[in-house]
């Protein structure tokens, strides 16, 4: 079972890098990541999704992949590839795999105005490495919304307090 991990930043970017670092550490198999969405409550009031994967775009290279095959068999790749990709498009952004699209909506509308947010959902990891690789960040994160037991949250919470102080440490000195 998967876990749901949702921390709070301030600022739209602090969450990106914080995405982007997650993915050198996933290269690094410290963490196993099926989704990290970055949510963001704009100062507008609209919310904005940042989906780690285009489903349509996906979807639609895929679709042309197959769509030249077709087109292939019945000596027309061209049609093809511009049928496949317009029906691999479609049904890529129909798709919804990972942390569920309205779920995360209804998240951002209860962030602060102008803030954001790092969803994940977490196969397997090794927390304590992690926030360790993430400590220049953890001054400003925060533990917005969590699936995990009552002692592993209470662990993670601990580990954010501790990266944060140590990184306040470094900061002043």
């Amino acid at each position: 079972m998967s876990d749901l991990i949702v921390v709070g930043f301030p600022k739209v970017q602090e969450a990106e890098q914080v995405r982007l670092e997650l993915v050198n550490i996933q290269q690094e198999h410290l963490i196993s990541l099926e989704d990290a969405v970055v949510l963001e409550h704009g100062e507008d009031g609209h919310v904005h999704l940042r989906q780690a994967i285009n489903m349509a775009a996906a979807g639609a290279v895929g679709g042309s992949f197959w769509g030249v095959l077709v087109g292939l068999l019945f000596l027309n790749p061209l049609v093809g590839a511009v049928v496949g990709a317009g029906a691999g498009a479609a049904s890529g952004a129909l798709s919804d795999i990972g942390i569920n699209d309205q779920f995360l909506r209804e998240l951002a509308e209860t962030l602060p105005k102008g803030s954001a947010a790092l969803a994940l959902l977490v196969r397997e990891g090794t927390p304590d490495r992690v926030i360790e690789r993430l400590r220049r960040h953890a001054p400003n994160a925060r533990l917005v919304k969590t699936n995990m037991s009552h002692t592993d949250e209470d662990k993670l919470r601990h580990l954010l307090k501790t990266a944060a102080k140590q990184a306040e440490a470094l900061r002043l000195s």
